[in-house]
């Protein structure tokens, strides 16, 4: 029987979950799929409803987690085998290989500095807005600080030649291009699964033009381009021409409560974190007008109401019960007009706008359908993984031993992902005791 635990996911959710097991002294090994943990929170300008810098409060964790004795942080691997048993599981992890040794890099930089491709790759930490090197750090306060070689642009990789001025500029020697994939084999008591979220693609609503139109974003890259870590230092402009917008419009429900997308449930957040949105750019420049398109306001956790007030009083949000039928760009000025019949007036109505962000949906994680049969664990029928019953056991799993918390359950807010991950915890250090004391009566019973 083992007294470890497995927390699948290094998000917000996930680091929460670890501290607490580990602070209570079990052993803990935190795998996250992607080269640092921190998840979609890091990547975050602000969190409502106070507007505190997300990464202020995020990175203390990370670095904690980190650095933790009893946790063991085990980044760019996956899940690929599960066998056992509640109190003796026997997992298989894939660590990808980084080409990239971790215990001798310093995460100085010189190898992204010196690549020949050196801010040429559209960076998929900053939504493709921004761009980085072949061999890189994810972003400026990533957890482990170590660079990885992107093999799929690496010219070694895809062309069998380069000049390596990667290797002459790292002084530690830390890059090996022959470095690879590590299987680690773990026995652990209980598993939890925080793997998060994604968001949906506003592609396929082509009445918004996403995709066509230079201006239209989604919520996402809104975030990288308001965050001072960013692609433009936190310097919110537009893509065709570089200039300030002046005049944002933010659409709410795309992709949810939608039957066509699929997503027909509420994402619950979307209402709060526009309001924000439009908040950090009123805070930026107090001449932005702001514009919040929705169907209902729902803000139903505890502030979140008199956040939505203090946009519209404070921040002079205006907000507009409608949602829009269609987008059409002026081809002069590529400014934006957004159609839409006004429930509240009646009428249809033509708004002008020089920004348009997409509020879009919330959507399982890409790989969630392969890790959910790999630890056979049941999904509900919007792909989210599925609690045994959402009162009296939402933590449980169909499998016994194995519990899930977070976004990867359902759409949710910073705030809840951080309670069900402290609740998490406790359910995976019950059920390790429970075991215990299961295997101490049996051995009494034998004596």
């Amino acid at each position: 029987m083992s007294d470890s635990v497995l927390v699948i996911g290094g998000g917000v959710c996930g680091i929460q979950a670890s501290l607490d097991l580990g602070d209570k002294g079990y052993d803990v090994y935190l795998v996250e799929k992607k080269p640092s943990i921190g998840g979609r929170m890091a990547l975050l300008d602000k969190v409502f409803p106070t507007n505190d810098c997300s990464i202020c409060i995020l990175a203390p964790k990370m670095i904690t987690c980190f650095n933790h004795s009893k946790i063991e942080v085990i980044t760019y691997a996956e899940v690929e085998k599960l066998q056992g048993r509640s109190g003796n599981f026997s997992v298989r992890v894939r660590k990808h290989s980084r080409y990239i040794d971790e215990s001798k890099c310093t995460g100085c930089g010189s190898c992204a500095e010196e690549c020949v491709l050196s801010n040429r790759i559209p960076n998929e930490w900053d939504e493709g807005l921004g761009k980085r090197a072949a061999v890189y750090i994810p972003f400026a306060q990533a957890v482990p600080r170590a660079a990885l070689v992107d093999p799929e642009s690496c010219l070694l990789f895809t062309k069998g030649k380069c000049k390596s001025k990667c290797l002459t500029a790292c002084a530690r020697e830390a890059i090996d291009f022959k470095m690879k994939d590590e299987i680690i084999n773990l026995n652990v008591g209980s598993i939890i699964v925080a793997t998060g979220l994604d968001i949906f693609d506003p592609t396929p609503v082509t009445e918004y033009g996403y995709g066509r139109f230079e201006n239209v974003i989604h919520s996402m890259e809104y975030e990288r381009l308001i965050n001072a870590g960013g692609p433009t230092g936190g310097n919110l402009t537009r893509r065709s021409d570089g200039e300030r917008p002046k005049r944002i419009a933010y659409i709410q429900c795309v992709g949810a409560r939608d039957l066509k997308s699929g997503h027909p449930y509420c994402c619950s957040v979307c209402c709060m974190y526009a309001t924000k949105d439009a908040m950090l750019a009123y805070m930026h420049n107090g001449d932005t007008e702001n514009f919040i398109f929705y169907t209902d306001i729902r803000a139903f956790g505890r502030g979140f109401d008199e956040y939505i007030r203090r946009g519209r009083d404070e921040y002079k949000i205006k907000y507009i019960r409608a949602r829009p039928g269609e987008i059409t760009e002026d081809e002069k000025t590529k400014n934006l007009y957004i159609w839409y019949d006004d429930t509240e007036s009646g009428g249809v109505k033509k708004l002008e706008v020089e920004m348009v962000v997409l509020s879009v949906a919330f959507v399982p994680p890409k790989g969630i359908e392969k890790l959910a049969k790999t630890l056979g664990v049941e999904s509900d029928k919007f792909g989210f993984f599925k609690a045994r019953d959402d009162l009296l056991a939402p933590m449980d799993t169909n499998v016994p031993g194995v519990f899930i918390a977070g976004a990867c359950t359902r759409p949710m807010d910073v705030t809840d992902a951080v309670t069900q991950g402290g609740a998490a915890a406790d359910r995976a250090a019950h059920e390790i005791e429970e075991n215990r004391a299961k295997v101490e009566v049996k051995v009494g019973k034998e004596r």
